[in-house]
């Protein structure tokens, strides 16, 4: 059956959100700029390795409903459907190529992910791939992050992968109210970032969703997690239906990067570099935001 397109959102001058059919279900995949930057400066993609999600993190709205893992071929067909679409020489004429691993799916559940990225530098006409890999680090799947390894320092060395943990909250018992399955420990996370980095690599990101009663400690951070191999990243809750079912809010004011001043601050005392990412409003809007669902709405 392949990928089948069905249904489109948003605008090309932003955000699109595409919802698919496959044999196992339906998907969706996005594409992103990030304004003031033009498509030839820097293009997003963001694919789903499977249908739906076993983990359901309660601030997630792709965990309503899991129907399988994708084939290497069907994730391959949402990068080509983008590629075909925008650049249809298959000369990805753009600086910067992100391939991010995280619109419906926890890819470590996924081996395909792996066969992915090995075959990504041969199959298209770019040197500028970023390949970036978001995972919740479930325990047991060592198998797949020694791989992961092995691949990011054959192919993309040199700072051309970005890894990042969802951490979300220091509290060790709130963490698996969010993320209700096996996890890495933060000292594991820890560990595996020692082996994981090498020299000129991307540091490894720990993403904070910041909500309100799920607490950020800089101390519990730097206990476990070495400044010059990660860094943190702190984002506002997007507005998912699972967020407003549980009663999640953000503890990041969107409108005002200046309300997580107090948390910055400490731990850039303590070596750590920082982003606030904040996106654009209207992707809320698109639906093209982490955690959101089209499909869903």
């Amino acid at each position: 059956m392949g990928v089948k397109v069905i249904r489109e959102v948003g605008n090309d001058k932003l955000a699109k959100v595409y919802i698919a059919e496959i044999e196992k279900g339906q998907i969706e995949f996005a594409e992103s700029l990030q304004p003031p930057l033009s498509r030839k400066e820097k293009w997003v993609i963001i694919i789903s390795c499977l249908v739906g999600c076993p983990a359901r993190c309660l601030m997630c709205d792709a965990g309503k409903k899991f129907s399988g893992k994708m084939t290497k071929d069907e994730i391959l067909e949402q990068i080509d459907y983008l590629v075909d679409k925008r650049f249809p020489d298959q000369k990805i004429d753009t600086e910067k190529f992100k391939i991010q691993f995280t619109r419906m799916g926890e890819p470590a559940f996924n081996p395909a992910v792996l066969d992915v990225l090995r075959e990504l530098p041969n199959r298209y006409d770019a040197s500028n791939i970023i390949p970036s890999v978001s995972t919740i680090g479930p325990k047991n799947y060592s198998k797949f992050f020694d791989e992961l390894i092995g691949i990011k320092n054959e192919l993309y060395s040199g700072g051309k992968f970005q890894m990042q943990f969802s951490i979300h909250t220091t509290d060790i018992d709130k963490r698996d109210v969010l993320i209700p399955v096996p996890k890495m420990s933060f000292e594991e996370i820890g560990e595996y970032g020692e082996s994981f980095y090498v020299p000129r690599d991307r540091k490894i990101t720990l993403n904070f969703v910041m909500m309100e009663g799920y607490p950020i400690e800089a101390e519990v951070i730097e206990k476990h997690f070495f400044p010059d191999k990660f860094l943190v990243k702190l984002t506002p809750l997007n507005p998912t239906g699972n967020a407003g079912r549980n009663n999640l809010k953000t503890a990041l004011d969107p409108c005002d990067e200046g309300s997580v001043s107090t948390l910055v601050y400490d731990l850039k005392n303590r070596g750590f570099e920082v982003i606030v990412s904040i996106g654009e409003l209207e992707e809320n809007e698109i639906g093209s935001n982490c955690g959101q669902y089209v499909s869903a709405i």
